[in-house]
């Protein structure tokens, strides 16, 4: 009877083990490490449109027109602020930025969060990477984690079909 419990406690916990796995579906066959950052099927844009903390971001990409860009084929690796740090920003400069004449500066300073290529935070070193911009941004890995030029990234590695997205607290800027 005893050995009996054993089994059915054993089962129960592999049931218990095995079912997440087998409801996030789509997630398993992509082997995404969980289903909080499994976006299989999903590129760069329609992920960023799905999280709750990049509606400055999202907006700012379509008024910049950079949203078959970043639907494209990539890979991206795209450093992505979040509303808060766009709130960072001087007062008026979202606004300003997503006017139709500044569409030219608002697509620079996007592509300077761009790197092509798709790096996962396990692969990220201390070093340079050129930007879609054109310009490279400084990556710096320490004990502290990493930033990219002055941004520190808060998250990382939310996957895409095309890239990789790493989400940073600061917008970086371009040197002019």
């Amino acid at each position: 009877m005893k050995k009996h419990r054993i089994l059915t406690v054993a089962a129960i916990a592999a049931v218990l083990t095995l079912t997440p796995s087998l409801i996030a579906g789509d997630c398993a066959a992509s082997k995404c490490a969980s289903t909080s950052t499994c976006t299989a099927g999903k590129d760069i844009v329609a992920v960023a449109s799905g999280a709750d903390n990049f509606k400055t971001l999202v907006a700012a990409v379509k008024a910049a027109g950079l949203v078959e860009t970043l639907q494209g084929k990539g890979p991206f690796m795209v450093f992505a602020p979040t509303d808060a740090a766009f709130a960072k920003l001087p007062a008026g400069t979202v606004e300003s930025l997503l006017k139709p004449e500044n569409k030219e500066k608002l697509a620079a300073i996007l592509k300077y969060h761009v790197v092509p290529g798709k790096v996962l935070a396990a692969d990220v070193k201390t070093m340079e990477a050129k930007t879609a911009q054109g310009q490279s941004v400084r990556l710096k890995v320490s004990d502290a984690g990493v930033t990219v030029d002055n941004a520190k990234v808060v998250k990382t590695d939310l996957l895409a079909q095309n890239g990789v997205i790493h989400v940073i607290d600061s917008v970086i800027l371009p040197k002019s």
